[in-house]
């Protein structure tokens, strides 16, 4: 068997999360599927998936091969067009993710204004605030808050941004306002919920001294969006980034507390940590319609500072 029919094999495994289902997307057997994905790590020596009864997942050095897999599958994609077409066209699809309340105030009129330029393109916006393992889960693009922690990934900034405590002017006006980290814990406090843990220990930096406060959720969400929801309703206080509610913080829909603090969820002293990041695998064989998406983000949130 030849090595491209072995990498659309395992793209395929990786994408259906299963043999049996790779097997019936490309008309094979069950046992030809697992016979030749043996075969494929005898012939590199390597263990690419770590597989049980319910749950498959990448090695290491699957998820080297797997992304080296699907660039190679899409530079023969874009190559194909060209001969047929003498063209080299933007084709294909595009798969963003983002957390949703950035997602949908910036991101997606970003990726409508992105579409229309390049109409062949078929973009897919996932809007979540999950940190996903980029290798596995077929995204070309991911767009988060904060440092990365994968050396693998490429990262580059797209806007800078600082964590703040909000509230509405109704809540503080019903329950006082907070004059030092410490009264948090006489307040309503909204979490966000990420990887199944509430993020309730908020990090507070005013002169080198470092607070950290343990808060008692009132309510908690792993949408970012239903946390400024509920902020905006009066229903408690909201760590938020900057960018998520600058609009409401301007019509003065929220106020911001405790300003002479740096907050964060982590213990970072960084003020990168809380900036908003755009996040890929790599440029080496990048199609094309990934190179054009990552330069027009980049430019639109210069064009956005600018103003």
């Amino acid at each position: 068997m030849d090595k491209f029919s072995d990498m659309m094999l395992f793209v395929s495994i990786v994408k259906n999360q299963g043999l049996a289902a790779a097997g019936r997307e490309l008309g094979l057997s069950p046992a030809t599927v697992t016979a030749r994905l043996q075969t494929l790590e005898e012939r590199y020596g390597v263990k690419l998936l770590n597989r049980s009864t319910r749950h498959l997942s990448l090695t290491d050095s699957g998820a080297m091969y797997h992304q080296a897999c699907l660039e190679i599958l899409d530079s023969v994609k874009e190559t194909e067009n060209l001969l047929q077409t003498g063209l080299k066209e933007v084709r294909g699809t595009l798969k963003i993710s983002a957390p949703r309340d950035i997602g949908k105030q910036y991101i997606s009129p970003i990726v409508s204004a992105f579409a229309e330029q390049y109409p062949d393109v078929t973009p897919y916006l996932y809007l979540n605030d999950n940190l996903s393992n980029l290798a596995e889960s077929g995204l070309d693009i991911v767009i988060r808050y904060g440092e990365l922690a994968d050396s693998s990934l490429i990262s580059r900034k797209l806007a800078a941004s600082r964590r703040v405590l909000c509230a509405s002017p109704e809540y503080l006006a019903r329950r006082g306002t907070p004059i030092s980290p410490q009264d948090l814990a006489n307040h309503d406090c909204l979490a966000l919920v990420r990887s199944n843990e509430e993020l309730k220990t908020w990090h507070f930096q005013d002169s080198g001294k470092h607070n950290v406060i343990t808060v008692l959720p009132k309510r908690c969400s792993d949408d970012g969006e239903v946390i400024r929801q509920w902020a905006l309703e009066g229903a408690g206080i909201a760590l938020k980034s900057i960018l998520d509610v600058q609009e409401d913080i301007n019509q003065r829909r929220l106020v911001t507390l405790l300003n002479g603090y740096m907050k964060n969820f982590n213990a970072s002293t960084s003020s990168a940590g809380a900036d908003l990041n755009v996040i890929y695998m790599s440029r080496q064989y990048q199609p094309k319609r990934i190179r054009l998406f990552l330069d027009f983000l980049i430019e639109r949130f210069e064009l956005l500072a600018d103003k």
